[in-house]
């Protein structure tokens, strides 16, 4: 079973080596933190705040070329979490004739999280990724220091 998630937010975890720029999803009543690099952030963090660049980014080019070929961002997906990496897929559609054509692809999740939070599309998440990575809201602090 999957759930509807939301980006609450992109702040930093601790993780070994020391902090870590993360994106923090609210999915089934918890935080799932989910660690990306520090461009990823940048990226996923303007697209929230809305902040308009003077050129694309590459998430930017990429809607916008999908766009012009006629397709369409449908959901993504964080579907899997092995070994602590996490997996995600992009389903998207174009139509041609009238007649819907399907497309999955795999993408690493900052990629994925970049491009929905750009063309606001669903985002889910396995009820397995949630269990294995879920963490209470009151465990993670935002940079103002509030909770939630």
């Amino acid at each position: 079973m999957t759930h509807e998630a939301e980006v609450v937010g992109v702040g930093t975890g601790s993780a070994p080596g020391g902090d870590v720029p993360a994106v923090i999803l609210s999915v089934r009543g918890d935080y799932l933190p989910i660690f990306v690099s520090a461009d990823q952030a940048q990226s996923i963090g303007t697209a929230l705040e809305g902040e308009p660049f003077d050129r694309p980014l590459t998430h930017d080019l990429l809607v916008e070329i999908l766009t012009e070929f006629g397709g369409a961002i449908d959901r993504v997906r964080i579907d899997d979490l092995r070994d602590g990496t996490f997996y995600a897929k992009v389903d998207a559609e174009r139509y041609e004739d009238g007649e819907p054509e399907q497309f999955v692809f795999d993408a690493r999740p900052s990629d994925a999280l970049a491009l929905a939070v750009r063309i606001d599309c669903p985002i889910v998440v396995a009820d397995s990724v949630i269990d294995e990575a879920g963490r209470p809201t009151d465990s993670v602090r935002f940079d103002d220091g509030s909770r939630d």
